[in-house]
Protein backbone atom coordinates (compact mmCIF):
# COMPACT_ATOMS: atom_id res chain seq x y z
CA UNK A 1 0.00 0.00 0.00
CA UNK A 2 0.96 3.77 0.18
CA UNK A 3 0.30 7.16 1.29
CA UNK A 4 0.64 10.46 -0.49
CA UNK A 5 2.43 13.40 1.06
CA UNK A 6 3.42 16.39 -0.35
CA UNK A 7 1.99 14.26 -3.83
CA UNK A 8 4.91 11.37 -3.62
CA UNK A 9 4.12 8.22 -3.70
CA UNK A 10 5.78 6.56 -0.36
CA UNK A 11 5.94 2.57 -0.02
CA UNK A 12 3.82 1.26 3.04
CA UNK A 13 3.76 -2.34 4.03
CA UNK A 14 -0.29 -3.71 4.77
CA UNK A 15 0.33 -4.54 8.17
CA UNK A 16 2.06 -1.41 9.01
CA UNK A 17 -0.63 -0.31 11.44
CA UNK A 18 0.57 -3.34 13.72
CA UNK A 19 4.20 -2.89 13.14
CA UNK A 20 4.15 1.02 14.28
CA UNK A 21 5.86 3.74 11.53
CA UNK A 22 4.23 2.75 8.08
CA UNK A 23 6.77 4.13 5.86
CA UNK A 24 9.69 2.04 5.08
CA UNK A 25 13.51 2.73 6.25
CA UNK A 26 12.69 3.04 10.10
CA UNK A 27 11.37 1.25 13.44
CA UNK A 28 8.42 -0.93 12.48
CA UNK A 29 9.17 -1.22 8.54
CA UNK A 30 11.19 -2.93 6.60
CA UNK A 31 14.14 -0.23 7.30
CA UNK A 32 17.06 -3.05 8.91
CA UNK A 33 20.02 -4.75 7.12
CA UNK A 34 18.78 -6.30 3.45
CA UNK A 35 19.61 -9.83 4.64
CA UNK A 36 18.69 -12.99 2.29
CA UNK A 37 16.80 -15.68 3.08
CA UNK A 38 18.01 -19.47 3.52
CA UNK A 39 20.02 -21.27 5.46
CA UNK A 40 23.03 -19.94 7.71
CA UNK A 41 26.46 -19.28 5.44
CA UNK A 42 23.80 -18.57 2.40
CA UNK A 43 22.73 -15.33 4.01
CA UNK A 44 19.90 -16.69 6.56
CA UNK A 45 19.41 -15.91 10.09
CA UNK A 46 22.01 -14.37 12.52
CA UNK A 47 24.38 -13.96 9.15
CA UNK A 48 24.63 -10.02 7.61
CA UNK A 49 24.10 -10.25 3.98
CA UNK A 50 27.47 -10.40 1.62
CA UNK A 51 25.39 -8.32 -0.93
CA UNK A 52 24.85 -4.33 0.13
CA UNK A 53 22.42 -1.82 -0.98
CA UNK A 54 24.58 -1.40 -3.91
CA UNK A 55 23.57 -4.58 -5.48
CA UNK A 56 19.97 -4.39 -4.73
CA UNK A 57 19.94 -0.74 -6.13
CA UNK A 58 21.47 -1.93 -9.37
CA UNK A 59 19.89 -5.34 -9.61
CA UNK A 60 16.44 -3.65 -9.41
CA UNK A 61 16.68 -1.08 -11.89
CA UNK A 62 18.58 -3.41 -14.20
CA UNK A 63 15.67 -6.03 -14.05
CA UNK A 64 13.01 -3.09 -14.54
CA UNK A 65 14.61 -2.60 -17.91
CA UNK A 66 12.84 -6.25 -18.73
CA UNK A 67 9.30 -4.46 -17.88
CA UNK A 68 7.38 -3.12 -14.88
CA UNK A 69 6.79 -5.19 -11.85
CA UNK A 70 5.56 -5.12 -8.69
CA UNK A 71 7.74 -5.49 -5.11
CA UNK A 72 7.07 -9.50 -5.04
CA UNK A 73 7.93 -10.13 -8.74
CA UNK A 74 10.98 -8.47 -8.44
CA UNK A 75 12.38 -10.42 -5.28
CA UNK A 76 11.13 -13.68 -6.96
CA UNK A 77 13.09 -13.19 -10.36
CA UNK A 78 16.29 -12.28 -8.36
CA UNK A 79 15.49 -15.59 -6.44
CA UNK A 80 15.34 -17.44 -9.22
CA UNK A 81 18.02 -15.66 -11.55
CA UNK A 82 20.16 -16.74 -8.98
CA UNK A 83 19.46 -20.11 -8.59
CA UNK A 84 18.21 -19.61 -5.35
CA UNK A 85 21.55 -18.41 -3.94
CA UNK A 86 20.56 -14.84 -3.50
CA UNK A 87 17.02 -14.61 -2.00
CA UNK A 88 16.59 -10.81 -1.47
CA UNK A 89 14.47 -10.19 1.61
CA UNK A 90 11.37 -7.37 1.34
CA UNK A 91 13.42 -5.35 3.55
CA UNK A 92 16.22 -5.13 0.88
CA UNK A 93 13.67 -4.46 -1.82
CA UNK A 94 11.35 -1.82 -0.60
CA UNK A 95 13.58 0.85 0.68
CA UNK A 96 15.18 0.65 -2.18
CA UNK A 97 12.46 1.01 -4.54
CA UNK A 98 11.41 4.03 -2.13
CA UNK A 99 15.20 5.54 -2.39
CA UNK A 100 14.79 5.03 -6.59
CA UNK A 101 11.58 6.77 -6.71
CA UNK A 102 12.82 9.86 -4.27
CA UNK A 103 15.67 9.90 -6.85
CA UNK A 104 12.89 9.92 -9.41
CA UNK A 105 14.41 6.64 -11.15
CA UNK A 106 11.09 4.65 -10.76
CA UNK A 107 7.27 5.76 -10.34
CA UNK A 108 5.10 3.85 -9.49
CA UNK A 109 1.30 3.32 -10.07
CA UNK A 110 -1.30 0.95 -8.24
CA UNK A 111 -2.86 -2.01 -10.62
CA UNK A 112 -4.95 -4.37 -8.99
CA UNK A 113 -4.07 -3.53 -5.23
CA UNK A 114 -0.42 -3.49 -5.99
CA UNK A 115 2.46 -0.96 -6.04
CA UNK A 116 3.77 -1.63 -9.76
CA UNK A 117 7.21 0.03 -10.68
CA UNK A 118 8.25 1.31 -13.78
CA UNK A 119 11.59 3.07 -15.17
CA UNK A 120 11.56 6.88 -15.48
CA UNK A 121 13.56 7.92 -18.64
CA UNK A 122 16.27 9.02 -16.23
CA UNK A 123 16.32 5.55 -13.96
CA UNK A 124 16.35 3.33 -17.73
CA UNK A 125 19.38 5.67 -18.55
CA UNK A 126 20.91 4.88 -15.11
CA UNK A 127 20.24 1.37 -15.90
CA UNK A 128 21.73 0.67 -19.54
CA UNK A 129 25.03 2.84 -17.59
CA UNK A 130 24.98 0.08 -14.82
CA UNK A 131 24.79 -2.74 -17.61
CA UNK A 132 27.51 -1.30 -19.47
CA UNK A 133 29.83 -1.51 -16.59
CA UNK A 134 29.27 -4.37 -14.39
CA UNK A 135 28.00 -7.82 -14.97
CA UNK A 136 24.49 -8.37 -13.10
CA UNK A 137 24.61 -8.80 -9.25
CA UNK A 138 22.50 -11.75 -9.58
CA UNK A 139 24.34 -13.70 -11.86
CA UNK A 140 26.62 -16.61 -9.35
CA UNK A 141 29.49 -19.16 -9.85
CA UNK A 142 27.15 -22.33 -11.03
CA UNK A 143 30.02 -24.30 -8.28
CA UNK A 144 27.94 -21.55 -5.62
CA UNK A 145 24.65 -22.92 -7.12
CA UNK A 146 26.16 -26.22 -7.03
CA UNK A 147 26.94 -25.77 -2.77
CA UNK A 148 23.00 -24.62 -2.54
CA UNK A 149 21.71 -27.23 -4.22
CA UNK A 150 23.84 -30.03 -2.04
CA UNK A 151 23.01 -28.14 1.11
CA UNK A 152 19.23 -27.86 0.84
CA UNK A 153 19.46 -32.06 0.08
CA UNK A 154 21.47 -32.81 3.39
CA UNK A 155 18.82 -30.81 5.44
CA UNK A 156 16.45 -32.48 3.89
CA UNK A 157 17.98 -35.93 4.70
CA UNK A 158 18.54 -34.49 8.64
CA UNK A 159 15.14 -33.13 9.01
CA UNK A 160 13.98 -36.74 8.49
CA UNK A 161 16.82 -38.34 10.38
CA UNK A 162 15.36 -35.98 13.16
CA UNK A 163 11.91 -36.49 12.45
CA UNK A 164 11.97 -40.75 12.24
CA UNK A 165 14.96 -41.76 13.24
CA UNK A 166 15.99 -43.62 16.15
CA UNK A 167 18.48 -42.78 19.24
CA UNK A 168 21.04 -44.70 17.73
CA UNK A 169 20.31 -43.58 13.83
CA UNK A 170 20.86 -39.83 15.23
CA UNK A 171 23.64 -40.63 16.95
CA UNK A 172 25.02 -41.79 13.65
CA UNK A 173 24.31 -38.94 11.50
CA UNK A 174 25.71 -36.10 14.17
CA UNK A 175 29.08 -37.98 14.22
CA UNK A 176 28.74 -38.31 10.27
CA UNK A 177 27.64 -34.06 10.14
CA UNK A 178 30.85 -33.66 12.61
CA UNK A 179 33.33 -35.43 10.57
CA UNK A 180 32.01 -33.47 7.25
CA UNK A 181 32.06 -29.94 9.09
CA UNK A 182 35.76 -30.58 9.90
CA UNK A 183 35.86 -32.02 6.33
CA UNK A 184 35.15 -28.81 4.91
CA UNK A 185 37.44 -26.89 6.90
CA UNK A 186 39.93 -28.90 5.62
CA UNK A 187 39.30 -27.77 2.16
CA UNK A 188 39.19 -24.39 3.48
CA UNK A 189 42.61 -24.53 4.62
CA UNK A 190 43.72 -26.32 1.58
CA UNK A 191 44.23 -29.45 3.46
CA UNK A 192 42.30 -31.35 1.47
CA UNK A 193 42.83 -30.31 -1.97
CA UNK A 194 40.47 -32.53 -4.53
CA UNK A 195 42.43 -34.39 -6.74
CA UNK A 196 43.20 -32.77 -9.96
CA UNK A 197 41.15 -33.87 -13.33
Amino acid sequence: MHDIRGGAMRWEHPHAARMGRGRFGGPGGFGGPGGFGGPPGFGGPGRRSRRNRGDVRSAVLRLLTEGPMHGYQIIQELTARSGGVWRPSPGAVYPTLQQLEDEGLVRAEEQEGRNVVELTEAGRADAERLAQSAEAPWVVDKELVEVREQFDQLAGAIGQVARAGSGAQRTEAARILAEARRAVYRVLAGDDEPPAG
